[in-house]
């Protein structure tokens, strides 16, 4: 497909902020699509170095942002995923101190260049696994201050890594500034839900998506739109409220939105809407110490679309 606009890998950056000049207007719901390249600098790097204190490339660093015309405080934007293009290569790597199994891991850097082709994506010798492309970080500006492109994952978005965020799906981020700004990156070409390691398969690429624009959404978590069901963010510490903030979502959905009666909305959401983990970045910010450890948890909660 062709675009309608570009926008570099030049413009990555870490962070998302208010103070940010923003790379592209746009008008909503005109269809317009917008290629944000992503690069993968810091695995690079990282390949060639095998240092996390010789890194000059910073980690996730998102394309944009992009001002949406019209959006105002409140408001949410609609991102709509129309494809995502990979590179002849990506790569895995383990960090130290990063990801559930670091304790299994070498104290140092381990790094694989990862062959993407017609095949899908060689993950081993003996592994070829079918390309799954998704957006790792997606998300809008705050009002105040920066929010990290690493973690933790926000009310607006970030490096929330889930599966869902992939071709076809429509991600609705909350609106806190004019705008909104909207940036993209860290951009992978197949990740198992939960990503164990903390560094999936991760690649460079294109995201091309557009941007519709929802007034007045009044959302407190992002929320995505897949061809079968709805799938709500909760966000919280401990796991718990993670876990009950996204079920009160579904519910007053449900109940507010849809007018369903409240035992109709308890009794459903306890036979279908299932729940799970979502990626490892947590929902509050990590001790410095250890900047790469998960405080907090992100639970995605899906309502199928046919019961609606």
């Amino acid at each position: 497909m062709t675009f309608d606009h570009v926008l570099g890998a030049e413009l990555g950056r870490p962070g998302f902020a208010a103070d940010i000049a923003p790379v592209l207007r746009l008008m909503p719901g005109t269809g317009e699509t917008v290629a944000f390249h992503t690069d993968d600098a810091v695995y690079r790097e990282l390949h060639e170095h095998g240092d996390l204190g010789a890194l000059t490339a910073p980690i996730n660093p998102v394309t944009g942002p992009v001002y949406v015309e019209g959006a105002r405080p409140g408001d949410a934007l609609a991102v709509r995923v129309h494809e995502i293009r990979l590179p002849e290569s990506g790569w895995s790597q383990s960090l130290p101190g990063a990801g559930a199994l670091s304790h299994r891991m070498p104290d140092h850097v381990v790094s694989r260049r990862v062959p993407i082709d017609a095949d899908g994506v060689h993950v081993t010798a003996r592994h070829v696994v079918p390309a799954r492309p998704m957006i790792g970080c997606i998300g809008t500006a705050p009002a105040v201050g920066t929010h990290s492109t690493v973690m933790p994952t926000t009310a607006l978005g970030g490096n929330m890594d889930l599966t869902d965020v992939a071709p076809g799906a429509t991600v609705y981020l909350p609106v806190e500034v004019d705008g909104g700004l909207l940036s993209i990156g860290d951009i992978h070409a197949v990740m198992a839900r939960g990503e164990s390691s903390f560094v999936a398969i991760e690649a460079a690429g294109i995201a091309v998506v557009s941007i519709d624009l929802v007034k007045d959404a009044g959302f407190r978590a992002p929320r995505v739109e897949t061809a079968d069901e709805w799938i709500f963010v909760g966000l919280g510490d401990p796991v718990q409220e993670s876990i009950r903030r996204g079920y009160e979502d579904v519910f007053d959905t449900l109940v507010e939105v849809h007018g369903w009666d409240r035992m109709d909305a308890y009794s459903l959401m306890s036979a279908v809407v299932h729940i799970e983990l979502g990626g490892p970045t947590g929902s509050e910010t990590p001790d410095p110490l250890h900047p790469f450890r998960a405080v907090g948890a992100v639970t995605l909660h899906r309502l199928p679309k046919h019961v609606l």
